[in-house]
């Protein structure tokens, strides 16, 4: 991955997005060679010049004070995320990485496990920014069974399983949705964490091996995900969708805790309580990673 493409694909990819109606501007004349804003609408709208918004967007973002990277994200209307990224990616650029805590090596701590385990009533389950599965509780384990592919493994990568695993397009019947969330989610990774060498290698494997990751990449989308809705397809309770909250673990920098719940009464929360019957009979053993936890070793 090139920090000057990403910036460059980023930019112009965003300002595709707004219509000059959109932004507040005039559309003169019926021909407009390019979707979405010109180069100089954009930098009209920042209130920098053109020759000095060409060279943003040509990837030399290095220099550039937050003022003008927020003139440029209003000017995009850039929405959180976005804003987020654009950031990074200055950083980036400047060879400045973001502000971290100390990265975090070997075993999640005993008190972390235990605090998951006991969560009986909802799947849970700790991941980094990369989407490894870390560790989960018995019902975390239940639900996402399906992807790993080797009953016995302790830890799995979602995004791996997804795209290159059988199972996982039976396992998201949401398809396309769950494929922009989780391709999102690794470009605000790598956003993040440029320098991550097995992020680097994960993405590059995706985009060789999957012609749909490498489709989804190329839109640049990238997202927060703290809460929102989902929808599985697991082979023992068939089609259920579950809320879920993520949680980030302040004492484990770039780990974050995501259980699933569903209001009671319904049918979504009748299959996960068939799921749990279904645990308890399949005896799934909770994992957690037996080397190391230092994914995505910084703060968001």
């Amino acid at each position: 991955m090139s920090t000057e493409s990403d910036i460059r694909e980023f930019l112009a990819s965003r300002r595709a997005k707004i219509s000059p109606r959109q932004a507040g501007l005039p559309a003169y004349g019926g021909n407009r060679r390019v979707p979405g804003l010109r180069r100089e609408e954009v930098a009209l709208l920042a209130g920098v010049s053109i020759d000095y918004y060409v060279r943003l967007e040509r990837g030399r973002l290095a220099g550039a004070s937050e003022e003008v990277l927020d003139a440029v994200a209003n000017a995009l209307q850039l929405d959180d995320a976005e804003r987020a990224h654009l950031f990074d990616l200055a950083r980036a650029a400047a060879d400045r990485p973001a502000r971290r805590a100390k990265r975090t090596r070997g075993p999640l701590p005993d008190s972390v496990l235990r605090v998951l385990a006991s969560m009986t009533d909802s799947p849970a389950f700790i991941r980094n920014g990369r989407l490894d599965i870390l560790a989960t509780n018995r019902l975390g384990r239940a639900l996402y069974a399906p992807l790993f592919p080797d009953p016995a493994a302790r830890t799995t990568n979602i995004a791996r399983a997804q795209f290159l695993h059988p199972a996982g397009r039976a396992f998201f019947p949401r398809w396309e949705e769950s494929v922009n969330t989780t391709v999102a989610l690794l470009r605000t990774e790598a956003g993040r964490a440029p320098h991550d060498t097995e992020l680097t290698g994960l993405i590059g494997e995706l985009v060789t091996r999957s012609e749909e990751f490498r489709a989804a990449w190329a839109k640049h989308n990238v997202r927060l995900h703290h809460t929102g809705r989902k929808a599985f397809h697991h082979p023992a309770v068939g089609t259920l969708a579950l809320d879920f909250d993520a949680m980030e673990l302040p004492a484990q920098p770039g780990l974050t805790l995501t259980a699933y719940s569903a209001a009671p009464g319904t049918p979504d929360h009748d299959a996960l309580q068939l799921l749990a019957t279904w645990a308890a009979t399949e005896h799934p053993e909770p994992s957690s990673s037996p080397a190391r936890t230092d994914g995505a070793d910084h703060n968001r």
